[in-house]
């Protein structure tokens, strides 16, 4: 195997295309106008019982545009770079806009909310790593899980991914900013089986902007042997309420809700169980949920959003009220507020851990149920229902007394939020979310 050739674009060749897509918007009659273009590149590969079974690289790139006639809008996209691609894209983004309705909503963001300065956030670690080498790790990964224990029966691989790109946005009343980024990620999934022929999955993975941040392929192996063992001999229980301890690889699900709950499109289109609830104790005053978009080798950071304008590090839930919404320049303006800098998003959403450890927290929960896998998407976000099945471990005083399955948590997503009686000291960061374990004082847990 050798390593497939890359070529990409760098930031100044992006800086120019944009430019140049910004020109012809303007030649073209577009009073305002706004365009992006990115280009990729990365590898992965898949080992399974230690054979090769897949290697990919790819190589991507991409220009959206958006023009304004007045308060009239419209979009367009290519892949083709060359200047007829680029003036043919800005004339079927005009052609959208002139049939298209004026919003008053909509347009570029407030210039005086552009980002000025760009501090190196320390995004860009290449790997030039080739598919030999990635498959070695890889290997590397699930012979440590395989050769763990005699009951990891099966395996479904052990994989390697990497990759980089460059973007560059612009607009019309002078922004433009780029960025650089890399993101890596190693991973195994393994199936074990008990005397009884009973069998179970579990994985485990890492990712960083760099690959020197990564766990050791045999580290993260052995983590999903573990956890594939341990869920080995699952019963049900009996259908019950009783506190739920949310491990912290699922607790960030629940922050992700917060995130989706009070988004901006969420919140103008009433479609959104905490409509109008700035400034509400949401949570226990202990709970404080922070965006730090400027965290360095962050999965989430920026300096600028999808609009150019300049990201923050802020408290979205201080002392357990909810201080800010997420928002981007047209829902701000249909809330009649000011935008957030979260066009695109989010920035490093994080719980802030507490002092807990796991096992602290499950004595003291006492009895109850320690999560540690869901399934499906049962969520009402208007009314905040809250229904998904579940499997993880029944705890009695204190204590993990054997792993469950086949079960559903019910209730409400204001009841959970209200209800979290601790948060634990495990901050586990695999994303654009961070989350330690969180302790739920009661759910609904359906079983037998």
């Amino acid at each position: 195997m050798s390593q497939a050739p890359h070529s990409t674009l760098d930031t100044s060749v992006l800086t120019q295309i944009v430019d140049d897509m910004l020109h012809l918007a303007r030649e073209q009659g577009a009073s305002a106008a706004e365009a992006s273009a990115s280009t990729g590149k990365g590898l992965s590969v898949t080992v399974r019982l230690g054979e090769v079974e897949s290697i990919e690289y790819h190589q991507d790139k991409g220009l959206g545009v958006t023009v304004y006639l007045g308060q009239a809008k419209g979009s367009a996209s290519t892949s083709d770079f060359s200047r007829k691609a680029l003036s043919e894209t800005v004339s079927a983004a005009l052609t959208i806009a002139r049939h298209t309705a004026a919003d008053p909503f909509a347009g570029l963001a407030d210039p005086e909310l552009f980002a000025k300065t760009f501090p190196d956030l320390d995004l860009y670690h290449p790997w030039s790593i080739d598919a030999d080498s990635a498959a070695d790790l890889a290997r590397r990964c699930e012979a440590a899980a395989r050769e763990s224990d005699p009951r990891i029966h099966n395996s479904e691989g052990g994989s390697l991914g990497t990759g980089e790109g460059s973007s560059v946005y612009g607009n019309s009343l002078g922004f433009m900013g780029s960025s650089r980024s890399s993101r890596h990620s190693l991973s195994c999934s393994v199936i074990a089986e008990d005397r009884n022929g009973g069998m179970q999955r579990d994985y485990w993975y890492d990712v960083a902007r760099a690959a020197d941040a990564l766990a050791t392929p045999e580290t993260i192996g052995r983590t999903a042997a573990q956890r594939a063992l341990r869920r080995l001999d699952a019963r049900k229980v009996a259908t019950t309420k009783a506190p739920v301890l949310f491990e912290n690889q699922v607790a960030s699900s629940l922050i992700g809700h917060l995130a989706s709950a009070i988004s901006g499109s969420s919140l103008y289109r009433k479609s959104s169980f905490l409509v109008d609830s700035l400034g509400k104790q949401l949570f226990p005053e202990h709970v404080r949920v922070y965006e730090e978009p400027l965290r360095r080798r962050g999965l989430g950071s920026c300096s600028f959003d999808g609009e150019g304008v300049a990201t923050r590090n802020r408290d979205i839930v201080s002392g357990g009220v909810l201080e800010g919404y997420i928002l981007d320049s047209y829902s701000a303006r249909k809330l009649n507020m000011k935008t957030t800098g979260n066009a695109g998003g989010a920035h490093n959403l994080t719980l802030q851990p507490g002092k807990a450890s796991l096992d602290e927290l499950l004595h003291q929960m006492g009895h109850g149920l320690l999560v540690t896998e869901l399934i499906g998407f049962g969520i009402n976000m208007v009314t905040g229902d809250y229904s998904r099945g579940a499997a993880g471990f029944w705890v009695e005083h204190g204590e993990i007394q054997y792993p469950v399955e086949e079960i559903t948590i019910a209730g409400t997503l204001q009841g959970m939020f209200q209800g979290m009686r601790a948060v634990g000291n495990d901050l586990l960061i695999h994303g654009n979310t961070g989350c330690p374990s969180i302790l739920i004082d009661e759910m609904m847990i359906a079983g037998d």
